[in-house]
């Protein structure tokens, strides 16, 4: 029996009762689409998957998503390795929210991990609920974002001279990253966006990957930024995962802020990740939910 275990967090639950890596039924992903889209990430512990059964589950959901700026694994046109080895020197990836490719044309609704190797301490993930960030903000600030397009790019991040390039590839990083000047594109997105399956509002990303504001100066996007940082980060909306192995996690992308964590130096840590693209014929409210 499919079990959903609310976190008690500001998001986030857990759910037992299914073997992932048997295809699920009509029903039964009706279930599942349905828990994801309320409390916005899921665990599913104590599962045993290959590459091949992450595939499926996305297929499940929708259709890949691409992985712009990471080599996928040997063997795997989807999944990437996401590592850390006990010795690494390079900086903790991914250690500052943000919404996975929240400047592409069409952001991943969805990203998935699985959890291969896990340190015995550390390494938790944090994720923001942004729908309950945009319900709660101030009138203040929602006046200010309202109408507005955010600016979006991974120049900050995958550029040659971002901080995952040249000089984050001398320093011995583990995870396979292909940094390059397509990450200099710039794409605009609504601040506030309605959600295409639940129909709520909701932020798109943050601060980083936003890098300003169409029709303001660099001083004032910068000034709008940091004050939405602030409020869309606090602690009340906030959910902290603490990893198990054998653990698989989907999250929704589209209402979510989420970063790693660290605390874990001297021990090896690997998940496998694949992105969920859209497709409409498979959502819940869709044609063949």
């Amino acid at each position: 029996m499919i079990k959903v275990i609310p976190s008690g967090q500001a998001c986030g639950a857990t759910v037992t009762g299914l073997d992932l890596s048997k295809r699920l039924d009509a029903g039964t992903l009706r279930t599942v689409r349905s828990a994801w889209l309320e409390h916005h990430i899921l665990a599913f512990p104590d599962q045993t998957l290959t590459n091949a059964d992450l595939e499926q589950i996305v297929q499940s959901l929708g259709v890949f998503g691409s992985e712009p700026f990471f080599e996928s694994m040997p063997g795997s046109e989807h999944v990437v390795a996401l590592m850390r080895t006990a010795d690494e020197k390079a900086p903790l990836f991914a250690d500052n929210w943000h919404s996975d490719w929240s400047f592409m044309d069409e952001p991943p609704i969805g990203t998935c991990l699985y959890s291969r190797v896990i340190p015995p301490i550390g390494g938790d993930t944090g994720f923001i609920n942004q729908q309950k960030a945009l319900a709660e903000m101030p009138a203040a600030l929602r006046a200010k974002i309202e109408g507005r397009t955010a600016l979006h790019s991974a120049v900050g991040a995958y550029a040659p001279d971002g901080m995952y390039g040249e000089k984050d590839r001398a320093a011995g990083r583990s995870m396979a990253i292909r940094y390059s000047e397509d990450a200099r594109e710039v794409r605009g997105h609504p601040f506030i966006l309605r959600h295409p399956e639940s129909g709520r509002e909701t932020l798109l990303g943050c601060l980083g990957y936003i890098i300003g504001v169409e029709g303001m100066t660099d001083d004032e996007a910068l000034s709008l930024l940091l004050e939405l940082h602030q409020w869309q980060t606090r602690e009340n909306f906030q959910y902290s995962h603490k990893w198990q192995e054998n653990m698989f996690v989907i999250w929704d992308n589209r209402s979510l802020l989420h970063k790693a964590n660290g605390g874990y130096d001297g021990y090896d840590r690997l998940l496998h990740r694949i992105t969920v693209a859209s497709d409409p014929q498979k959502y819940l409210h869709g044609n063949a939910a």
